[in-house]
């Protein structure tokens, strides 16, 4: 009964009808394609006014570029094949790789752009030549607007070939899954003290004095407290030196995310605890994560980031998990 509902639901059934009744080509005008087009107005209309056979002749080689150009193109995207190879990393509002791969059975493909099929997605990747049983893999910046999960339905392949008149665009249905990072960046506070701050709670009563054990030196990394400059040893090294102590690599923080606030606003706590959550995590300590469904034990290090930014990408959309 589940399945069922699922397939006849209103936003599945859309889905379908937009894929019958969609053409199997599209087909768009480029700017060099206009000015041909106007071109070739102009000479017809002066040929059929002046009778004359050189313009005749003329009219009728651009017609027949124009046609060849509507051949040659679909030439091209037959026999290709797509799949996705997806994203290391998406963060909403700024560019992130993608990539996809592309073969082709027969022939050789020129001048192919892909995209994806989603108003949410920009960017896209290009291939200037693809040879025949050769697999590429292509890569694109794309951007999204928003953090959260992106269905999406399919990839677009495009090409422009042979003159650059006519920009044909062939979808190939592809469902798939993006999941989108909350936007970097964004300005706040750290947690001040061991008692409470701004974004969670700290386990370890002991404030960042500097103190400890000195465990050695390391590069500065970006958003790093300056601080924690070694200056000597940065000046003989060429480059910055962070010191590391003991104490301070010992300390527990418990972000706390309230998932019940409306969407602008829950967006911008998730920015917010992805910022503090990287900085906390890049100077070494634990982090862990609480919401009301769900608890993320304090953990460190590149892997416990990635299951932070996973958590708050689905905070609001845990109805499209189903």
């Amino acid at each position: 009964m589940t399945a069922v509902a699922a397939v006849t639901s209103p936003l599945e059934l859309w889905r379908r009808l937009r894929r019958w009744f969609r053409p199997p080509r599209t087909l768009k005008t480029t700017q060099v394609g206009r000015t041909y087009l106007a071109l070739t107005l102009g000479v017809g209309f002066g040929a059929f006014n002046t009778d004359n056979n050189l313009l005749y002749l003329l009219l009728g080689l651009m017609l027949s570029l124009i046609i060849l150009s509507g051949v040659l193109s679909e030439r091209v995207l037959r026999d290709l094949q797509v799949r996705r190879v997806g994203a290391d990393g998406a963060h909403a509002g700024e560019p992130f790789a993608f990539r996809w791969a592309i073969s082709r059975r027969r022939g050789t493909a020129f001048a192919l752009t892909l995209s994806e099929d989603s108003a949410e997605l920009s960017g896209q990747g290009m291939v200037a030549c693809l040879e025949p049983g050769a697999e590429l893999t292509v890569r694109g910046d794309l951007t999204a607007a928003r953090r959260g999960p992106h269905r999406l339905t399919g990839v677009r392949v495009t090409t422009i070939f042979p003159f650059g008149l006519f920009a044909k665009t062939r979808v190939f249905d592809l469902e798939g899954m993006l999941l989108v990072y909350p936007r970097r960046g964004y300005a706040c506070e750290d947690p001040a003290s061991a008692e409470g701050g701004p974004a969670g709670d700290a386990g370890d009563p002991r404030k960042r004095d500097g103190s400890g054990d000195l465990l050695g030196l390391r590069e500065l990394q970006p958003l790093e407290d300056a601080r924690r400059i070694h200056w000597k040893k940065s000046a003989a090294a060429g480059k910055l030196l962070r010191v590391e102590r003991e104490r301070e690599e010992r300390r527990t923080y418990l972000l706390r995310l309230d998932d019940g606030l409306p969407l602008e606003l829950l967006d911008r706590h998730c920015e917010e605890l992805a910022t503090v959550s990287g900085r906390l995590l890049l100077d070494g300590h634990e982090v862990g994560l609480q919401t009301h469904a769900s608890r993320l034990r304090p953990g460190a290090g590149p892997g416990q980031l990635r299951r932070i930014l996973r958590a708050l990408a689905w905070a609001g959309y845990q109805e499209d998990r189903a």
